[in-house]
């Protein structure tokens, strides 16, 4: 029962935070929204930024859950990149709520930069060792690891708002192979 309160709670603060805000979202409208009382808000999140950094890196989770997912042991590098990145698109556009959240929240001051870099370093640890994988193997590009995450991420970002701009592209192979030869050619070896 009290995960079912907490997950209330986390789903409530996603719908308020991505609609009204971080700074117009009061813990009070997130408990309401959550059908809690205040307190059992507070007992689950100590404060409200605590409660944006657990939303965070648990929706940042579930997308690295589901890339994770699509590593099938691929002969190349190329080829376990294009499913990672698919999968990650797919996620985003089966979940556009998720998805704007993080456009909103994943620069943003209210969330504070050790939990960015925890879900960089620790959820999405995987990429970067695929990063450094290929870096090894001399297929991609020998730039510092730390500026290729944030590359592939702010690629990441761009894409998936194209996509939940203009959805009728989404279903067009040519658009969906077209983004994913952009972020390629962004870090492969020339």
């Amino acid at each position: 029962m009290n995960k079912d309160k907490k997950q209330a709670i986390l789903d409530a603060a996603l719908m308020l935070f991505t609609r009204q805000g971080y700074h117009a979202t009061s813990t009070a409208s997130v408990a309401k929204n959550a059908g809690v009382a205040t307190g059992t808000l507070f007992h689950h999140f100590a404060s409200k930024e605590e409660l944006l950094a657990q939303l965070f890196l648990s929706v940042k989770q579930e997308l690295a859950d589901e890339m994770r997912s699509a590593l099938k042991g691929a002969d190349n590098l190329e080829q376990s990149a294009q499913d990672i990145w698919q999968a990650g698109l797919a996620w985003a556009m089966s979940n556009p709520n998720k998805q704007l959240f993080f456009q909103q929240f994943c620069m943003s001051p209210a969330l504070s930069l050790e939990i960015r870099k925890m879900a960089m370093e620790e959820v999405l640890g995987f990429l970067g060792a695929l990063l450094h994988q290929g870096q090894e193997a001399g297929v991609l590009a020998q730039f510092p690891l730390d500026l290729m995450l944030e590359n592939c991420h702010g690629q990441f970002l761009a894409t998936t708002q194209f996509f939940l701009d203009n959805p009728e592209r989404w279903q067009q192979q040519e658009y969906r192979q077209a983004c994913f030869r952009q972020f390629w050619q962004s870090i492969a070896r020339l």
